[in-house]
């Protein structure tokens, strides 16, 4: 049994797609209802097992570290105040999850920030969340979906894992999308459920005639570690950024990667319509379990 117990998460974006409000607040900050989109990313990874968090961020970043940590001040003055309750849900990650943040240095692609993590990662497999997606925690059981039903399959049979999702035929182009190893009308395409089968590839952003199906990267990943020599020996492509989905090619190759279809819904926080709608999403749930 692999069991996977460390996780990266890149937060070293700039966010421009969300400008102005990321130009003093890190996009990963900005709020989905009463908390800000990394907190629910960071609860999905808990949730699924994960007890080590590596942020990869840069030296504008320290307030989503200072999210996670303990401000002392503040909890010995809410607590002067008999506010105990509101104090303790500040503090609300668990003992044995560790969260650690290293930075990036060049702005040299998610491949990049994925690499640099390899400090702290050190030998150990690992999950990969990007931050700009938020999957939907009122609709599916994080301790059991998507990220921990991946880190389940690759335990059994070793091979790491790509969640995916269907998108509609019009936003094929915006996104990676799979090349699988079998029809894709043999595949149960059931978002009431999770399931996971062989990828042949990754075709970046295609138009629909050249898309090879419409089951697009959602974001996350689970890694066997080889996928960090690959990455050190991937060279910069486009943009001069070192592309994560080159090393995950290579993976292919020697050893095989699986897709996994998604269950439930996924918010881009990244992009400012879809994040204005997770927002109102987020906050009509959580005003109705006020009530």
């Amino acid at each position: 049994m692999k069991n996977i117990t460390h996780a990266v998460i890149p937060v070293a974006g700039f966010g421009t797609r969300m400008l102005p409000l990321s130009k003093s607040v890190p996009k990963e900050l900005l709020p989905l209802g009463n908390r800000p989109a990394i907190h629910y990313v960071v609860e999905e990874a808990i949730a699924a097992g994960i007890k080590h968090i590596v942020l990869v961020g840069h030296a504008q970043k320290s307030a989503i570290e200072n999210y996670f940590d303990i401000n002392a001040e503040l909890d010995t003055q809410l607590r002067h105040k008999g506010k105990d309750e509101l104090a303790d849900s500040l503090n609300w990650l668990p003992e044995d999850v560790t969260v650690s943040m290293i930075r990036q240095g060049k702005a040299l692609g998610l491949g990049h920030a994925v690499l640099a993590a390899r400090p702290i990662i050190g030998e150990h497999d690992f999950a990969v969340l990007l931050p700009d997606v938020v999957l939907d925690p009122y609709t599916t059981d994080m301790s059991v979906d998507n990220l921990a039903f991946m880190i389940d399959a690759f335990a059994n049979d070793g091979h790491s894992q790509i969640l995916v999702e269907t998108v509609a035929d019009e936003d094929v182009h915006k996104y990676g999308i799979a090349q699988l190893s079998q029809a894709f009308s043999d595949i149960d395409d059931n978002t009431n459920s999770n399931s996971s089968f062989k990828v042949a590839g990754f075709v970046e952003k295609p138009s629909l005639a050249d898309a090879p199906s419409n089951l697009a990267v959602v974001g996350r990943y689970v890694f066997s570690n080889q996928i960090f020599d690959y990455l050190a020996q991937t060279t910069a492509s486009v943009g001069g950024e070192i592309q994560l989905t080159d090393a995950i090619d290579a993976l292919i190759s020697e050893s095989g990667v699986n897709v996994t279809t998604m269950r439930g819904d996924s918010y881009d926080a990244g992009d400012m319509r879809s994040y204005m709608q997770a927002f109102v999403y987020f906050a009509e749930r959580q005003l109705a379990d006020d009530k």
